[in-house]
């Protein structure tokens, strides 16, 4: 059964070395585990989607150029995600800030190739009114 996703989630980007954390910010004003609930359009780099440690895609510029220097030998680079688009597909029948709240079923797509996971909501109980 998909989970609601609230900030603390665990991340996880299919190029990427590390797993990262999930940033929600309280502007949503509903909490769900006693933390600010998360919704589709919680996709910022940076603010939101932290780095994944080292990149490993050569569809990444900076791992492109780093490989080619280093003789066509795959050469990882500090990870900056790239997110164009909200997190798909969401909860539709569940509206945080006029936008689905997140479930731990959804996906967001890097630029550079990478699929963003939920590999843990960050919640236990569910507390969305």
């Amino acid at each position: 059964m998909p989970m609601h996703v609230c900030n603390g989630a665990t991340l996880m980007c299919s190029f990427g070395v590390a797993p990262s954390t999930l940033i929600v910010l309280p502007q949503n004003k509903v909490m769900t585990s006693n933390m600010p609930a998360a919704n589709i359009m919680d996709n910022k780099p940076i603010a939101n989607i932290p780095p994944f440690g080292m990149c490993t895609t050569p569809s990444n510029p900076a791992v492109a150029s780093a490989t080619a220097a280093a003789m066509g030998v795959l050469t990882p680079m500090p990870c900056v995600p790239v997110i164009p688009a909200p997190w798909a597909a969401g909860a539709p029948t569940v509206l945080l800030g006029n936008m689905p709240a997140l479930n731990n079923t959804s996906t967001l797509t890097c630029a550079w190739g990478g699929v963003i996971t939920i590999t843990v909501p960050g919640q236990v109980t569910e507390q969305i009114p």
